[in-house]
């Protein structure tokens, strides 16, 4: 199962730490957690991550895929820029957005456009995006999503 934390490249503390605790719950389920591979949410929810064991994929906005944060293990250099963000969004069963500015309103659409699920923590509020407030409570509705589907 691949989850993707969708978010800004800049982020509040409380937010970094929201995306770390979110992306070592995602690694404790088993899941592997897709994002854009830079820094902010990505980076936070990448490091949460692979302290838990788990598995990073960076699906990166440039060629170079040095520019992925220290916590990717599986880098994907596009080149695409903000149109790897379809990538991202499709790469995914659920995706989960935390804060964000204009480049993850475009993924939430992106996935509204692909029937996937969003979940948001302090991100754009927008009718089908299921608002929760902790990482747990995202955990919580994505294993309520997976529960339907069977």
């Amino acid at each position: 199962m691949n989850i993707s934390v969708i978010g800004g490249s800049k982020c509040s503390k409380k937010d970094y730490e929201i995306a770390k605790e979110l992306g070592g719950l995602i690694a404790k389920e088993g899941w592997t957690l897709i994002c854009g591979g830079r820094t902010g949410v990505m980076e936070a929810a990448c490091c949460g991550a692979k302290e838990e064991g788990g598995t990073t994929v960076a699906i990166l906005p440039s060629a170079d895929a040095k520019d992925a944060n220290p916590y990717v293990d599986v880098k994907i250099p596009t080149g695409l820029g903000y149109a790897r963000n379809i990538l991202v969004v499709r790469a995914s069963e659920i995706i989960v957005a935390i804060s964000g500015k204009y480049g993850t309103l475009s993924e939430i659409a992106f996935a509204f456009n692909e029937d996937r699920h969003v979940i948001g923590i302090n991100t754009w509020k927008i009718k089908g995006v299921v608002p929760v407030k902790t990482p747990m409570q995202a955990i919580s509705q994505i294993k309520k999503i997976l529960k339907k589907r069977k």
